[in-house]
């Protein structure tokens, strides 16, 4: 049995506790609300997140300290938005060496960081080639429930990668390891972007053919800028890419899919967040993912279109009519390039 913190508690990291208790360890349910802290200790509920009983055994708390005091694991489950407060606050407290992880999807806008950069940024009593990356296709919803799920760990320390392997690994969530954390971080973002075209497709009208070509496209500008950042191509065909593609571009679990719905139904990206009520990354990822195309002229013309969408209030159909205009081109060409670009170094 391990002690496990996990700051955040909304659907994601409600639903990680729920699987860490599931495997016998102590878990502290950290939330910066103390409302939230004593409504989930009193009803064993987080109802605005997950609609499903909590074990009891899972401890909520709101003084940070007192949550990890002695801790063998903390896993930050923030949006990315917070990740540099909570890591600020948390290496001001730290004490002993815990194992760091993270379970957050996004890139920081302006500074173009991946998560596990963050975390290293804001804390100097962690190395950065100790932090593990938890990422894949998996609903909170669906977790919750014990449905059967596989994810992907990842770091460069191997140690680090196994031991949160074989603390969440269960007869229903299978857990993967990887040294691929670019791969992993950057599939688990971006795929978020093309989940808002999914869903602006669909709430456009548009049928199967259109999401297939918008997921496999969308694919490949993923695997374009993450190869160029020094990910493993390979690891876009596994769960961070194609597995984390269907499951966020297909249901309506997705905040992405039901944000991108909306908006391709016509409402306004301010309306359309405030009718969510929770986090949607794929919206500030676009921004930093289509500052960083800007910068290193990096072909991704779907992203470069959503964000059209989201900060242009371009119409959807017309940035559907700029895809379909383009200039004709060799399919293959992609992966052709960046094969050659990543092996030539």
């Amino acid at each position: 049995m391990n002690k496990v913190t996990v700051l955040g508690a909304g659907s994601w990291g409600t639903a990680l506790s729920i699987v860490l208790a599931d495997n016998g360890h102590e878990v502290r349910l950290w939330t910066h609300r103390k409302e939230q802290a004593e409504k989930i200790n009193s009803t064993h509920k987080n109802e605005r997140y997950l609609e499903i009983m909590i074990p009891e055994k899972i401890k909520a708390f709101h003084d940070m300290e007192e949550a990890i005091q002695d801790t063998d694991v903390i896993l930050l489950v923030v949006p990315t938005k917070a990740i540099r407060e909570v890591s600020h606050q948390l290496n001001s407290i730290l004490k002993g060496h815990p194992t760091i992880v993270h379970a957050t999807k996004g890139i920081e806008p302006g500074t173009l960081k991946r998560v596990s950069q963050m975390i290293d940024e804001e804390m100097d009593k962690v190395k950065y080639e100790d932090i593990v990356v938890l990422s894949g296709p998996s609903h909170a919803e669906e977790v919750g429930l014990r449905q059967p799920t596989t994810v992907t760990v990842a770091s460069i320390n191997d140690e680090k990668a196994k031991i949160v392997q074989n603390i969440f690994f269960n007869e229903v969530f299978r857990v993967y390891t990887s040294n691929d954390v670019i791969g992993l971080e950057l599939g688990g973002a971006l795929k978020n972007i093309i989940a808002l075209g999914a869903g602006i497709s669909d709430g456009l009208g548009y049928g199967d053919n259109a999401k297939a070509a918008l997921i496999t496209r969308g694919l490949a500008e993923i695997t374009r800028l993450g190869t160029y950042l020094g990910a493993n191509p390979l690891s876009f065909l596994g769960l961070p890419g194609v597995g984390d593609l269907i499951v966020t571009c297909t249901s309506v679990h997705s905040r992405n899919w039901r944000a991108g719905n909306l908006l391709g139904k016509g409402k306004g990206l301010e309306e359309v967040l405030e009718q969510m009520g929770m986090v949607v990354e794929g919206v500030r990822t676009a921004e930093a993912a289509y500052q960083f195309a800007i910068q290193e002229d990096i072909e991704m013309p779907i992203t470069n279109g959503i964000y059209d969408i989201l900060h242009h209030q371009k119409k959807p159909k017309e940035v559907v009519e700029q895809l379909m205009n383009r200039d004709k081109r060799e399919e293959m060409d992609d992966l052709a390039t960046l094969l050659k670009n990543r092996y030539a170094r």
